[in-house]
């Protein structure tokens, strides 16, 4: 999910002009039938277009929202004062765009993992997440009209490159009218202690996250949320209290000391670093032999883990440790 790059040009394909045409056109279209139906069932109301996200709603509320809207992430805080400028502009251009962009306001001081995943340098700070994929579009207060044209230009990208119809506003739904309407999921046997694992991450409380996820692998060895759960809770556990200058430090002065340059990508990878902390472990594997490689190995596929086993970085890091290994 790291943002790779600052310019809205690198998600368009400009070879696929004829695609991208009717991938625009099949968007409008919906847009011009649920509209004809008077918004309907899952329309939402102007007050709907503007929402607070933590780390336990993140998935449901940017990432899945993401494949019909595009969600726009304001990074913010109450001691930012060019927050409190930027903040209301974008709040009221999302409402101007009627339901073709949905904005996420994240306060960094509850939500760092959040922070330190998209790689937030600084706040204010504005990414964009489209059909899943992440992307910067600008740090630190600026005009209505810049960000009117960057605005612009995402809803353009999702529609072309993706097709994302957006959201049908009806300004006489009663907000959360459309979240209200959708059907209760049936609550499975582990949910009550994949919640608390959730709300130990959200305390800081990373052991505890830990016992919980292990809880219901102790009954479900192969549950994959509580695999994923648990990969994520250890390594905030264990980067809880270091000192990154010296992490780092040690790191630069002992290249082949195995348990320093495990350190160092732990923090990598907690920082959003991803190919830095595999392409770091692996070339530990190449200097390194016996135990101290090993334990190296076992490190990194479970930062493997931590990413996904589908994402196409772990998918390379994986032949490139069977090379340094073989």
């Amino acid at each position: 999910m790291q943002p790779r790059n600052m310019s809205m040009s690198g998600v368009v394909d400009l070879a696929a002009v004829k695609a991208a045409q009717e991938a625009k056109a099949k968007a409008e279209q919906a847009r011009a039938d649920a509209a004809r139906q008077g918004g309907g069932p899952g329309a939402v109301s102007p007050a709907d277009l503007v929402i607070d996200v933590d780390e336990a709603g993140f998935e449901r509320d940017v990432l899945q929202r993401s494949t019909e809207v595009p969600v726009v992430i304001d990074f913010w805080a109450e001691w930012c004062e060019p927050c409190k400028q930027l903040s209301p502009v974008l709040e009221q251009l999302v409402v101007e765009y009627n339901g073709r962009l949905l904005l996420a306001k994240i306060d960094v001081d509850a939500n760092q993992m959040l922070m330190q995943q998209f790689g937030v340098q600084g706040i204010p700070a504005v990414f964009a997440v489209v059909a899943g994929q992440a992307l910067p579009l600008f740090q630190g207060a600026a005009g209505k009209e810049q960000i009117q044209q960057t605005l612009d230009q995402l809803v353009q990208v999702a529609e072309q490159r993706f097709g994302l119809t957006g959201l049908i506003v009806d300004p006489d739904a009663a907000p959360g009218a459309a979240q209200d309407a959708a059907p209760a999921v049936p609550a499975g046997p582990y949910d009550a202690l994949l919640e608390a694992a959730v709300q130990a991450l959200d305390a800081g409380d990373f052991g505890g996250a830990v016992q919980a996820y292990k809880n219901v692998l102790s009954d479900d060895p192969g549950n994959t949320e509580a695999k994923l759960g648990l990969a994520q809770a250890e390594l905030l556990h264990r980067v809880q209290g270091l000192d990154p200058q010296q992490v780092r430090q040690d790191a630069a002065a002992k290249p082949a000391d195995a348990q320093a340059q495990v350190a160092a990508a732990d923090l990598d990878l907690v920082g959003g670093h991803v190919e830095d902390a595999f392409g770091r472990l692996i070339e530990t594997v190449q200097r390194t032999a016996g135990d101290d490689r090993n334990a190296v190995r076992v490190r990194l596929l479970e930062l493997f883990e931590v990413v996904g086993p589908d994402d196409p970085r772990v998918i390379a890091a994986r032949r490139a440790l069977a090379r340094a290994l073989f």
